[in-house]
């Protein structure tokens, strides 16, 4: 096993990225950018060479990459892809800290960060909201949770990578933060396509449609704001009056929507999910309530 490792003060200092798709290449050429030395390895060898041409040094072998650097940042498709990797070289871990900005559930999570421990290296867990082309802009952030010292100890280079947002030591946490918002995210573009489909059965582009969608899909929060001043207060607090739209209302909604794509032919599944969520409600007496009160049926699925 390697002797411990202390992580260097410098602004230059080595780290190490593995996995190098999109996410990762873009991480990679950020931080060459700023002017720490990069040592990259992905599975796929010839992954490598754009950023290799950009400065990158290229790691024959995981143990390589993982002892060029105190700090190891893995993008990979998920946390059984960590264990592929890194399993055979742990005995490089000790005095390392880990950062998997890869995707998987809380619990594995967890999993993986008493398994980092246990071959004495530091596990900070990630969620970045981002898309690739983002990285490095004031406009990208990564929700962390993990040690809250080994964020601080790193937070200049994981800052340039995007805003750091810490939520707590529960290695967890940043991976529900991360599922929660994507959660948001695919369903809006699952809405967006069902919707650009819908226009498009009457001759409407979608560069014609789009636009007037995304409006509307950047306006939500606003409106979401203008109903409370607090998002989420009345929620917290088991309110849910019905005094602006009523799930009564907005179940009649989701039904036109069903009724529509039917007629159009349309794929049903989502409409059908929404749909489903209003009549559990209404089935449950809750018709004049606010339309916030379908998440009782979603915490407690039938």
């Amino acid at each position: 096993m390697n002797e411990q490792h202390t992580p260097s003060p410098r602004q230059d200092s080595p780290v190490t990225v593995i996995g190098l798709g999109p996410m990762g290449q873009a991480m990679t050429r950020t931080l060459l950018a700023a002017g720490h030395p990069v040592t990259v390895w992905n599975r796929t060898a010839g992954r490598a060479d754009g950023v290799v041409a950009d400065g990158a040094t290229r790691a024959a072998t995981p143990a390589e990459a993982v002892e060029a650097s105190d700090l190891v940042i893995l993008s990979l498709t998920d946390y059984q892809a960590m264990y592929d990797i890194l399993g055979s070289v742990s005995g490089s871990l000790a005095g390392r800290t880990l950062v998997n900005l890869s995707s998987d559930t809380p619990d594995r999570t967890r999993a993986a960060a008493t398994w980092a421990a246990d071959h004495d290296a530091t596990f900070l867990t990630g969620g970045v909201m981002a898309p690739a082309p983002m990285i490095g802009t004031e406009a990208a952030y990564i929700y962390y949770s993990g040690p809250e010292e080994a964020l601080e100890r790193h937070r200049a280079v994981l800052t340039l990578l995007g805003t750091p947002k810490y939520l707590g030591e529960d290695p967890g946490l940043a991976q529900m933060m991360y599922q929660a918002a994507l959660a948001v995210f695919l369903s809006t573009l699952s809405g967006l396509m069902h919707a650009t489909a819908m226009l498009g059965s009457v001759g409407m582009k979608a560069q014609e449609a789009l636009p007037e969608l995304l409006t509307l899909s950047d306006s939500i929060g606003a409106m979401m704001r203008a109903g409370e001043a607090t998002p989420g207060a009345a929620l917290d607090a088991g309110e849910h009056p019905g005094d602006l739209s009523t799930v009564t209302m907005m179940g009649a909604t989701s039904d036109h929507i069903v009724d529509t794509s039917r007629s159009l032919g349309l794929d049903l599944a989502l409409p059908e999910a929404v749909q489903a969520h209003y009549r559990r409600a209404i089935e449950d007496g809750h018709g004049g309530d606010n339309w916030t009160r379908i998440i009782d049926g979603i915490r407690a699925p039938r």
